[in-house]
């Protein structure tokens, strides 16, 4: 509401000023005014234009929507990698563990940890 009165001000301030331009001079600026508005383009016509320059359009045009889905297939694949690889990290870990557990060649430090212990006596409880 605030922007509308501050408007509405400046619109007064500009209408109380027409009053101290030249006739002729108003002319000139009305007919400038009719130029300018007939050379503005439709907003339809000013996403085409943008989009067929390089622009960030809605439509696509020139396979921009190709890219797009490729960049988006990109990532995907990036992030599944990324997923996979630290999946098998920690597999890997796991199965290095399980099997120093199972042949008894954990190194002294590994039986001082505590959360081993308590995942032990846990994992023994169960059966």
């Amino acid at each position: 509401m605030d922007e509308e009165r501050q408007a509405y001000r400046l619109k007064l301030a500009l209408d109380h000023g027409l009053k101290d331009i030249a006739p002729a001079s108003a002319r000139r600026l009305e007919a400038a005014r009719h130029l300018a508005l007939s050379k503005q383009k439709s907003p339809e016509q000013q996403l085409l234009a943008l989009d067929n320059h390089g622009g960030t359009g809605l439509t696509f045009g020139h396979g921009s929507g190709l890219r797009q889905v490729l960049a988006v297939g990109a990532l995907l694949l990036g992030m599944w990698l990324s997923f996979y690889w630290h999946g098998e990290r920690y597999v890997s870990e796991v199965t290095e563990t399980d099997h120093a557990l199972l042949t008894d060649e954990l190194p002294p430090d590994a039986l001082l940890d505590k959360e081993l212990l308590e995942w032990l006596i846990d994992d023994s409880s169960d059966d």
